[in-house]
């Protein structure tokens, strides 16, 4: 009836905050042109859609499979299987527009794109250095394991354009003093605010403070600052990254961070003194033009002192959706290595594309282009989380076929194209109930840590299918069951995770490891100091200091 009441022209005039909050979608419904309004469509009619869509391109380089990072780790495997065996790695995802830049840095530096800590190590750091978060608004969860370790003496520096009152102070609301009274833990010990775009001037400050001090101490025939057994053991390029130092000026270091000598300068003497570092970061650090460059300083940063494969040390960036990390272990990437495609094949039997794909932007230029014809979106906002707002619904809108795997209406299902599906499926909280029985779905944390989790609250529609249901069924229209049987998949998920292991071997076992109270821990190779790039080696970063910012960039265009 909503739909019935309401055209497409009329839900676009609406905001994003209204088109949320008229609630869930409960049934599967096909755009028509000739009235304007969504209508309702059986769901083996739905399948066959997309299925004659996508047979009857020219290239499967021509349909994009976004994916949000909030699709489980199950839902995520079979996606990109489907998309691979119908002949393309375009495979778009939210991380391209977030954490991308953590990846390439983590993995040009130490040879894996994860952080290195489990939370366990935030219990036995004695400094962490927080780089462009907001923990207390977006990942509130953190603020506790903050006030724990500052309530055991942790010495916290916190990095932020904003000063956020829960990174200054913290009130649990597990704590039943701080919650009935006016107390609060102090969790930040130095915040310091640099301009937008300057962290990276400013870890480039601390280091040059560290470098000066332990060239003076060598001098004065003193022990040694920074951790030169770890440098020429698992290090290289420790020498070029000192000559870059030492020939950035403090002058320019200030005028880039805005941030005095002096307060960089005690941010340094905290991390000297500290015996185990964290530096943990989020999208204020990834969302610059020198982003790359900015989290490979603060690698340099932790390489000073071996700060990386001890406990209470190491490198944490933290992802926002709650299966952001799991989406790419499991293979959603537009880059795969030679080594997953071929597990992959041998898993199938059925050779599978090596070539890169589309990522979000590459996506996006195609559709607005039109060389790509189709997109799937599982879950997500892509309308809305892209940059440029206009250019990406016109992208959309170019499209011959929009389909939308949600839970409720958003602006990327108003965004038509020739023709457009809107598939509903049920939420993480609801119960899934398939023919083996009721299943869990598992998602891998900021940690490596994968958690399996079941839904307890009945489904709102029994139209409703859960995501594994919705991309079995449409590959199962559009490629047969000839190498894999879609159907067994969504029957019983352990299906799904037995693929997974022959797949991954960190996923070994996968089934029975997931009764583990708490989950079971993925490893991380550089927490081992294994590097696993192609130097073999940490590798120091030593590019110069960007040559504008963003702000110095708009000054001069004002000018």
């Amino acid at each position: 009836s909503f739909f019935k009441n309401h055209s497409v022209s009329y839900l676009q005039k609406q905001s994003d905050y209204w088109l949320e909050y008229q609630g869930r979608l409960t049934e599967p419904l096909r755009y028509n042109s000739k009235t304007d309004h969504y209508e309702v469509i059986d769901w083996q009619t739905a399948f066959n859609l997309i299925a004659e869509h996508l047979t009857q391109l020219p290239s499967p380089d021509q349909v994009e499979f976004y994916t949000s990072g909030r699709a489980s780790n199950e839902a995520a495997f079979i996606y990109q299987l489907f998309g691979r065996m119908f002949g393309t790695n375009n495979f778009p995802d939210c991380s391209n527009m977030c954490h991308e830049a953590s990846g390439v840095a983590l993995n040009e530096s130490i040879g894996i794109g994860k952080g290195t800590v489990t939370l366990d190590d935030f219990d036995h750091a004695d400094a962490i250095f927080v780089f462009g978060q907001n923990p207390g608004t977006n990942h509130p969860r953190m603020m506790n394991a903050l006030r724990k370790s500052a309530r055991a003496g942790c010495k916290i520096v916190s990095f932020n354009n904003l000063k956020e009152v829960a990174l200054e102070r913290f009130a649990s609301p597990q704590d039943p003093i701080e919650l009935l009274t006016p107390s609060a833990t102090t969790i930040s010990h130095l915040y310091l605010t640099p301009q937008l775009g300057g962290d990276m001037a400013a870890v480039r400050g601390m280091c040059k403070h560290i470098i000066e001090k332990n060239d003076h101490a060598l001098k004065h025939g003193q022990a040694a600052l920074i951790d030169t057994t770890f440098i020429s053991q698992h290090t290289e390029h420790f020498r070029k990254y000192v000559e870059i130092v030492k020939e950035t000026s403090w002058q320019k270091i200030e005028q880039q961070s805005g941030l005095s000598k002096a307060k960089l300068l005690n941010a340094a003497e905290i991390y000297l003194k500290a015996e185990r570092v964290i530096c943990t970061w989020a999208m204020g650090i990834t969302q610059h033009k020198h982003s790359v460059d900015t989290i490979q300083e603060i690698v340099n940063l932790q390489l000073l002192k071996g700060n990386i494969g001890k406990k209470g040390a190491g490198l944490c960036p933290v992802r926002g959706h709650s299966n952001v990390q799991g989406n790419r272990t499991v293979g959603i990437n537009e880059k795969p290595s030679k080594t997953f495609i071929n597990a992959l094949a041998q898993l199938v039997n059925k050779p599978l594309p090596y070539e890169s794909g589309h990522n979000v932007f590459h996506a996006l230029n195609a559709l607005l282009n039109k060389s790509s014809k189709v997109i799937i979106c599982l879950g997500g906002n892509i309308a809305a989380a892209a940059p440029d707002t206009q250019q990406t619904a016109q992208a959309l809108s170019n499209s011959e076929l929009n389909v939308q795997i949600s839970t409720k209406l958003n602006r990327s299902h108003l965004a038509i194209g020739k023709d457009a599906l809107i598939l509903p499926c049920i939420g993480r909280t609801e119960i899934d109930i398939q023919a083996s029985g009721p299943q869990h779905i598992t998602v891998e944390d900021t940690f490596s840590m994968v958690h399996a989790s079941q839904g307890n609250v009945e489904p709102l529609s029994s139209q409703q299918k859960s995501e594994v249901a919705i991309i079995t069924g449409i590959a199962q229209a559009t490629l047969g069951n000839t190498h894999v049987n879609w159907q067994t998949l969504t029957d019983d998920y352990d299906e799904i995770r037995d693929m997974i292991s022959k797949t991954l071997p960190e996923f070994y076992d996968f089934n029975n490891r997931l009764n583990t109270p708490g989950g079971f821990y993925l490893g991380n190779s550089a927490a081992k100091l294994q590097w696993n790039n192609q130097a073999k080696k940490a590798l120091f970063s030593a590019p110069a200091l960007p040559k504008n910012l963003i702000a110095e960039q708009f000054q001069e265009n004002q000018k």
